[in-house]
């Protein structure tokens, strides 16, 4: 049976497949912006004209740009039988929001949602392997 870990955050996500003794490895980067304009005084004068920031356009867009995301690493686990999600902020609780809403079928093999601190390569490869042993 194949088995797959997600490990993921704003920036990239990892795969790791483990697939009886053979394991492949995947990086996804996404397309989140993480740079946000901030409104601030046009003038030195206290009451000068200033610009206006609208946050909802910003939280439409990166929705979409996580939609967008998360759609790019279904293919990758779609095929496996049991799913393992982790990440260190809050965007690998969003993916799983995603997957109950969009991708039941997929849903469905998630045996577990974990937060795991930020690691390198390696690290997310020893995690899955041990997550699944």
């Amino acid at each position: 049976m194949k088995k797959s870990g997600v490990w993921l955050d704003k920036e990239k996500a990892h795969i790791v497949t483990i697939n009886g003794e053979e394991e492949t490895f995947v990086t996804i980067k996404s397309d989140v912006d993480t740079h946000h304009v901030t409104g601030g005084s046009g003038t030195r004068f206290k009451g000068g004209p200033q610009d206006v920031v609208h946050d909802s356009k910003y939280m439409e867009r990166e929705k979409f740009q996580l939609r967008t995301y998360f759609k790019n690493i279904i293919p990758h686990i779609k095929e496996s039988g049991k799913i393992a999600i982790f990440g260190p902020a809050e965007t690998f609780q969003k993916f799983k929001k995603e997957l109950q809403l969009n991708y039941t079928g997929i849903d469905k093999k998630v045996i577990e949602v974990e937060r795991a601190d930020s690691m390198t390569d390696n690290q997310v490869k020893a995690l899955v392997r041990d997550f699944f042993k």
